[in-house]
């Protein structure tokens, strides 16, 4: 089956039929590359700005100067 002729039926599809196509189709992606940075089923820190007070300076002192005509 083509994907000209699938996508007609996933348009028919409610929203929780949709979300269980969607995470099929990103499992099948993360299981068939092998060059994919992230394993399956790990957990990964990220940062976040919350409690960022240093950062949070940095850019208010950037914004205080003036722009510099490239």
């Amino acid at each position: 089956m083509s994907v000209t002729e699938l996508l007609p039926t996933l348009k028919q599809l409610d929203r929780a039929d949709k979300v269980m196509v969607m995470d099929f189709l990103a499992n099948e992606l993360t299981q068939k590359a092998n060059d994919f940075p992230f394993k399956l089923n790990s957990e990964y820190e990220i940062w976040s700005p919350y409690d960022a007070s240093e950062a949070a300076t940095t850019l208010e002192k950037m914004l205080k100067q003036p722009n510099e005509p490239s």
